[in-house]
């Protein structure tokens, strides 16, 4: 007997930080892709880079950001860039480290006087920006950038203040790689479309905090795969909204009740572990065991990453029917995630075929 597929009308829906789904419509000896569709939530807790990634898919797939749409988000790289300093500077207070030149003191009372209405107004004027860069520029500054794990500081600090020349300009225009670095919360569900290999994707970013989990959980009944997504470089963090629980120990407890879930019992889960540039930096400077007590491997990225990789494929209780694809991520990077991507779509689509017979 031969089986024909037909791509009449082919449509996933995909939401990053999560969970895709589709439906098949079999009518005689053909397969009929109908009504086809993908929610993928990429789910996890909050900045694991799930949001960077769904930007991705805009620059992989719908030609990146306009000019314009880049014009948008000068606002938020300012506001990031002034929280980051500002964060940095309350450290300093808290860990009790001194200003290498005492004079910086002066400014630090200058940058929180003119961060308000620099913030509400979404600029970035001169006074600012030079207060800011003698800031950054001080070695009690950097000191306390070194021990960013102590504090609450938004992973794209140094990139943005390392590129305040550029950044305080007045004709600035955020590059794609400005816009990416950029941090918004997510709340809600935010959705954007896109096409890959003849398909139709929906993508769902959904708030990963605690608060924001509950807005989207009823949308996860019967979908066939899932992303999932990690920051490995989290393994020495707190969460924002409870700074007595590990991150990574809560993506793991996330992980296990999703992989785990009744409702998934036949769904593929797909590991994005990522951060992994990030990571490479920092596993060479704090030590595993700060997570894993337990941990007697290298504190290198290969030992290291192998074992998280490890921990979360252990939360599998169903191994022989569920299968985890785990891939090493760097969000930022537009070439890694267009292979990844590349990859996991054609494990979705042969995962489904499967289930079709078809396979």
């Amino acid at each position: 007997m031969t089986f024909s597929v037909k791509p009449k009308r082919r449509y996933f829906e995909k939401c990053v930080g999560g969970f895709v789904s589709i439906q098949w419509k079999s009518m005689g000896a053909s397969v009929v892709w109908s009504q086809t569709f993908f929610r993928s939530f990429v789910h996890c807790a909050g900045e694991s880079g799930k949001s960077t990634i769904v930007k991705q898919m805009k620059i992989i797939h719908e030609d990146g950001y306009s000019e314009e749409e880049c014009k948008q988000y000068r606002a938020v790289v300012y506001s990031n860039t002034i929280q980051s300093i500002m964060a940095i500077i309350k450290a300093m207070s808290n860990l009790k480290i001194e200003y290498e030149d005492s004079s910086r003191a002066d400014d630090s009372r200058q940058l929180f006087a003119l961060a308000g209405t620099a913030e509400e107004q979404g600029s970035l004027p001169d006074d600012l920006s030079n207060v800011i860069t003698r800031l950054w520029a001080d070695g009690g500054v950097q000191t306390c950038f070194t021990r960013a794990r102590e504090y609450q500081l938004n992973d794209s600090a140094a990139y943005y203040l390392n590129d305040m020349e550029r950044i305080a300009k007045a004709d600035y225009i955020p590059t794609q790689q400005d816009v990416l670095r950029t941090r918004v919360k997510t709340t809600g569900i935010v959705e954007t479309h896109f096409t890959f290999k003849d398909l139709h994707f929906k993508m769902f970013d959904v708030g990963g905090q605690r608060s924001e989990r509950k807005k989207w959980i009823h949308c996860f009944e019967g979908v066939t795969a899932i992303i999932f997504c990690v920051a490995m470089s989290a393994y020495d963090l707190v969460l924002a909204e409870d700074e007595e629980m590990n991150r990574m120990h809560e993506s793991m407890k996330l992980f296990d009740s999703i992989c785990n879930n009744k409702w998934f019992t036949e769904t593929s889960i797909i590991l994005f572990l990522n951060k992994k540039d990030l990571f490479e930096q920092k596993i060479l400077r704090s030590p595993m065991t700060i997570c894993f007590p337990e941990y007697a491997g290298a504190n290198n990225y290969d030992e290291a990453s192998e074992y998280i990789r490890t921990k979360f494929e252990d939360l599998n209780k169903k191994k022989e029917t569920k299968e985890i694809y785990p891939h090493f991520t760097c969000a930022t990077d537009t070439k890694n995630v267009q292979f990844v991507f590349d990859a996991v779509t054609d494990v979705i689509i042969k995962n489904n075929l499967k289930d079709c017979g078809l396979f």
